[in-house]
């Protein structure tokens, strides 16, 4: 299928999953509602899985690398071949997405979608270069419109082979220098608010980069006019490959319906895209946490999501996702092995509120 019959196959989640899952936390041998928010992700994903008693069995998260051009203009505080070498440093697994996959007991995928830089045959990395690398977007576009949809398609590709493989639970994660400020690009086009209040420090960088950050993302907007009618329009205008491949990733994701725990900021430009195709597609994705950097809470806000935490991450990679992963097992757990008053043998109504 094309992007336009996979984005249109997506449907909503099943009502009656959804149903039989809220009777049954209704009934668990607990105050009703005392477990919160993790009652609410255990019948999230039983309505995207299409059964009351779902099961996780095997979670992946899918980092994608890419290069961006607009580095050139002074925004961020590491050179561009940090992006190479931190991929280097994921398939040693040393790096902090290896970390916390590893606590979540996920496994990861890292995906070459447009790194300027030809890796050695390096056992676990899927090399599926688009391109080497975006524009400067203070100078061109970012890409063209179908070398987007291109980065989309890998995305949607690599969704469908885990599937396939049996992951159950999709998380997101980036690696690009200077990847703030396409997704700051993104969410200023699709909200229209100011761009100063969605760009961010990213890497830390001082008040003056700040400043040529802002500026740079302005003249972006300026020179290339994207369409937020038309969100592949503004994916490959000011976006990323990393950005399109998180995109495709989530479409791929619920398409199959499976879920998507999504990481921050970069995977909040991803996301969006996705949304602003598709709205349905919210539906499958749960949120991690509220990353630190300004425009988060904005695209958190225009896709209706509301993160599990915040704990002042801002680091990338797929990192809050694994942690979100971790918790939206737990909500699954709460629903499927805990036992109700009747399989419990407590009388109901004889636990108080506490």
């Amino acid at each position: 299928m094309n992007l336009h019959d996979i984005i249109g196959s997506i449907q909503p989640l099943d009502q009656d999953a959804l149903r039989k899952a809220q009777e049954r936390l209704d009934n668990l041998a607990i105050p009703r509602g005392s477990l919160g928010r993790l009652m609410e992700l255990g019948k999230q994903y039983a309505g995207i899985r299409r059964t009351a008693l779902p099961q996780i069995n095997e979670k992946r998260i899918v980092t994608f690398a890419a290069d961006h051009g607009v580095v050139a203009e002074g925004v961020s505080a590491f050179p561009r071949q940090v992006t190479r070498e931190m991929v280097f440093n994921f398939m040693r697994g040393g790096a902090g997405i290896n970390v916390l996959a590893r606590h979540a007991g996920a496994q990861v995928t890292v995906v070459d979608i447009g790194v300027d830089y030809d890796f050695p045959n390096l056992e676990g990395l899927v090399v599926r270069k688009v391109r080497r690398g975006t524009g400067n977007i203070a100078r061109e576009p970012a890409m063209t419109r179908d070398e987007a949809v291109g980065a989309i398609m890998v995305g949607i590709e690599l969704a469908n082979m885990a599937c396939e493989h049996g992951v159950d639970l999709f998380g997101t994660g980036d690696m690009g220098i200077g990847n703030t400020t396409p997704s700051s690009a993104i969410i200023a086009a699709f909200s229209n608010r100011p761009v100063a209040e969605v760009t961010g420090r990213g890497t830390g960088i001082s008040d003056q980069a700040l400043r040529v950050k802002i500026a740079t993302i302005e003249k972006a907007l300026a020179l290339h006019h994207p369409d937020p009618s038309d969100p592949l329009d503004v994916l490959a205008k000011v976006g990323g490959l990393e950005i399109a491949g998180i995109c495709g990733l989530i479409i791929g994701a619920a398409a199959r319906q499976r879920a998507v725990v999504i990481d921050g900021f970069i995977s909040g430009a991803g996301a969006v895209v996705a949304c602003e195709l598709n709205p349905l597609i919210k539906q499958y994705i749960f949120a991690a946490h509220r990353s630190v950097e300004r425009g988060h809470q904005v695209m958190l806000e225009r896709m209706g999501l509301q993160p599990l935490f915040d704990l002042g991450l801002r680091l990338g990679e797929g990192t809050g996702a694994a942690l979100g992963m971790w918790l939206v097992e737990a909500g699954v757990k709460v629903l499927t092995q805990m036992l109700t008053f009747d399989e419990a043998g407590v009388t109901e109504g004889s636990i108080s509120d506490r």
